[in-house]
């Protein structure tokens, strides 16, 4: 029984407070809790009927279809749809799964907007990333080949996978991030190919807001140690203190 009571007491240091988290937010609010993750579940959802009719097909790559070989200021427009257009090659029940369940998650426990930030901006590293390793070609340090550039880009699992990474740091469940950084570097290592190397420029995307994040908390008990000093000094009729 010992080893089943330590990793219980492992599995709720790990995923305690996210589950404490998701729980409160949905017990409060139900699927209202949630808005923003359905509509994408739904829009997801809708693309992939769109993109496998004769008539929509050409709407959804003029709207939201990514390559490499395209204008960047073309790339740049399609990038927020090219998002939730599921990727051809796969079944859309992943990527619909994905959303509903780290969007979920990502919705309750950071917000709406922040959750949309870190998803475009994961997406984005990994359509400028693609750009970059085309131009710097097969030979170079993470470069990628000319066919690459041909290869239609889309689907959230680059959002997803730099979602995983931040819901990890903000709840300290330093593990299970790892093991997400560990399952994208094998990905590259087995199957090396655009959508694992994607994977990774979003994680590298999603750090450097994690590093921003950690800044920003970091100095924001000081500038609130320092606001009270001021208001302070003002009450007793001393001068404010100076930052």
């Amino acid at each position: 029984m010992r080893p089943v009571r330590a990793l219980l007491r492992a599995a709720r240091r790990e995923w305690g407070p996210l589950w404490t988290a998701v729980r409160a937010g949905l017990a409060a609010d139900g699927l209202r809790a949630v808005p923003m993750t359905l509509a994408a579940v739904c829009l997801t959802a809708l693309l992939q009927v769109v993109q496998n009719r004769s008539w929509g097909a050409g709407a959804v790559r003029a709207l939201g279809s990514v390559r490499a070989e395209d204008p960047l200021w073309v790339a740049l427009l399609r990038t927020p749809l090219s998002l939730f257009v599921p990727a051809p090659d796969l079944p859309v029940w992943g990527a619909l799964a994905q959303l509903l369940l780290v969007f979920g998650v990502a919705e309750i426990c950071l917000g709406r907007w922040r959750t949309l930030l870190i998803a475009y901006a994961a997406t984005l590293a990994g359509t400028l990333y693609a750009r970059i390793g085309v131009a710097v070609g097969p030979d170079g340090f993470f470069g990628l080949p000319a066919s690459d550039a041909l290869e239609v880009d889309t689907g959230p699992s680059a959002a997803v996978v730099a979602l995983a990474v931040y819901l990890c740091h903000v709840h300290r469940a330093w593990f299970t991030g790892t093991l997400v950084v560990a399952a994208m570097v094998a990905e590259v290592a087995v199957k090396d190919n655009l959508a694992g190397k994607e994977h990774l420029a979003a994680i590298a995307a999603a750090l450097l807001l994690c590093a921003f994040a950690a800044v920003h908390d970091r100095r924001r008990p000081r500038r609130r140690r320092q606001g009270l000093g001021a208001r302070a000094g003002t009450r007793s009729g001393a001068p404010p203190i100076k930052s």
